[in-house]
């Protein structure tokens, strides 16, 4: 049986932009699978207790932030542009639609590609669209499908399915009984995989 690593995320965060860039390597060398579950990190953290401001709200972290994402970014080689806006919600539930489909790590890449990479704006429906055709799927079955009740919902459920397992940010990385939590816990991750 092929071993899964369970890769929670949400597209308003850049640390998850940069740990989707190795993991499907890492996955492979080692065998394993990635499977891809979008949250809500703002949802996440008050499951969790945390009630503090978020990373954009606190001028001197933000500062220090943005250093860091650049250096990470120079090291992995990769652009790096702050989106237009950090309206990711549509983003998130058209990944239950392409894990369906059997495209998800086709969509989260080009999808990071597109908001952290370019900087699109991600309430611009067309980038939404031309990300589902990028990603081998059916665009407008895409937007009807984030549009519907039933995406909402499977969308909902995901959400509420990684709270109770303990998600409390992102990105994580589930395998075994194995928890890593953040970009640069990427290597400890690929680590545990080799032994």
């Amino acid at each position: 049986m092929t071993r899964t690593i369970d890769f929670y995320f949400d597209f308003i965060s850049p640390f998850s932009y940069l740990a989707q860039l190795k993991l499907p390597e890492i996955a492979r060398a080692a065998g394993c699978e990635v499977d891809y579950w979008p949250i809500d990190i703002p949802e996440a953290k008050i499951a969790a207790g945390n009630y503090g401001p978020s990373n954009r709200e606190v001028l001197p972290k933000i500062k220090v932030m943005k250093a860091d994402l650049e250096r990470w970014a120079e090291r992995y080689g990769v652009p790096l542009n702050f989106p237009a806006s950090f309206d990711c919600a549509h983003w998130n539930c058209a990944v239950m639609y392409a894990r369906k489909h059997g495209r998800a790590e086709q969509f989260v890449t080009d999808a990071y590609r597109r908001i952290w990479g370019q900087g699109i704006d991600p309430r611009d429906r067309g980038e939404l669209a031309a990300c589902a055709t990028a990603a081998g799927l059916d665009a407008d079955a895409l937007l009807a499908f984030v549009d519907s009740p039933i995406g909402q919902n499977e969308y909902r459920k995901a959400r509420s399915q990684a709270i109770q397992r303990g998600v409390f940010g992102a990105p994580m990385m589930f395998v075994d009984d194995q928890i890593f939590w953040g970009n640069d816990r990427i290597d400890f991750l690929s680590d545990y995989l080799t032994k």
